[in-house]
């Protein structure tokens, strides 16, 4: 029988500035499902070193709730900046949910984070931000590349510009597809590029419910103001929540791994969704 999934759902993101880590009581308040603390491109060179220390204290201060994760996005480890923040981490006594590792471009990238911080911080994931061609090619190795991988996201501006594309939906199509499939292919969650348009909300929710329709699990936010939209797209609807609970239990009353249930083909991935389905109600209910 398939085994219940525990983790949280991660439909929604929401970047704060490592600048202004003042704000990141908001960002907990916002709903999103996840709070990602950004040391990279939000913060200028010259005050990284002194953002990094206030955020791995803000980081430190905070009491979980169990619902929301932190994550922090480092610097790209191929930089001297952001072998600092992994060296300010292996240092730290305590850790965030998670890590967005930017610009990866290999699976041995993510191996040596493995073998550094793994026995300090066992419980902390690894969440790869692929952007570039090279880790777009590499994407289904990476995705498979240490037990530590929780989720994938698309990082569509440096892709675009990687692919000397504007970052429109059909010219980051092909991407989103690898993407769609290394993800599925590891069972991790997989999360979409943040929408701009701050003032677009029907704009915002088109692009949602495309990224949702091809396999995307969640979406990431750069205000709070977009998590409502993200989280409903990303939502069951009450009757897609009572169908599951009916053909979950309908299918743990019996013993076969294969089995037809009112009209629905009951095997191992379609449980896995509907465990999914269950998990995202449980966090709504909550």
């Amino acid at each position: 029988m398939t085994t219940k999934q525990n983790d949280n759902p991660r439909r929604s993101l929401l970047f704060v500035p490592g600048a202004r880590i003042e704000i990141f009581p908001k960002g907990l308040a916002s709903g999103a499902d996840i709070v990602c603390i950004d040391l990279e491109d939000a913060v200028a060179d010259d005050v990284k070193d002194d953002v990094r220390g206030a955020v791995f204290s803000a980081v430190a201060d905070h009491q979980s709730d169990g619902k929301t994760e932190i994550w922090i996005r480092v610097n790209s480890i191929r930089t001297a900046t952001g072998m600092a923040d992994i060296l300010a981490l292996a240092q730290s006594d305590t850790a965030p949910d998670g890590i967005m590792l930017p610009k990866i471009s290999s699976p041995e990238e993510v191996r040596i984070l493995r073998d550094v911080l793994s026995a300090i911080h066992p419980g902390l994931k690894f969440h790869p931000l692929i952007e570039t061609t090279e880790g777009l090619k590499w994407a289904y190795e990476i995705a498979k590349s240490s037990h530590k991988i929780g989720s994938m996201l698309l990082g569509g501006f440096d892709m675009s510009a990687n692919l000397r594309v504007e970052p429109g939906w059909n010219a980051l199509l092909h991407a989103r597809q690898q993407l769609v499939l290394a993800a599925a292919n590891a069972k991790v969650d997989l999360l979409d590029m943040p929408n701009f348009g701050l003032d677009d909300p029907e704009g915002l929710k088109q692009e949602t419910e495309k990224a949702s329709e091809l396999g995307f699990t969640g979406k990431c936010a750069i205000h709070p103001k977009q998590i409502d939209i993200i989280n409903d797209v990303f939502s069951p609807s009450a009757e897609e929540i009572a169908k599951a609970k009916d053909l979950i239990a309908k299918y743990e009353a019996q013993e076969k791994a294969f089995v037809e249930i009112d009209g629905v083909f009951m095997e191992k991935p379609v449980v896995e969704r509907l465990y999914r389905t269950l998990s995202i109600a449980e966090r709504i209910e909550n």
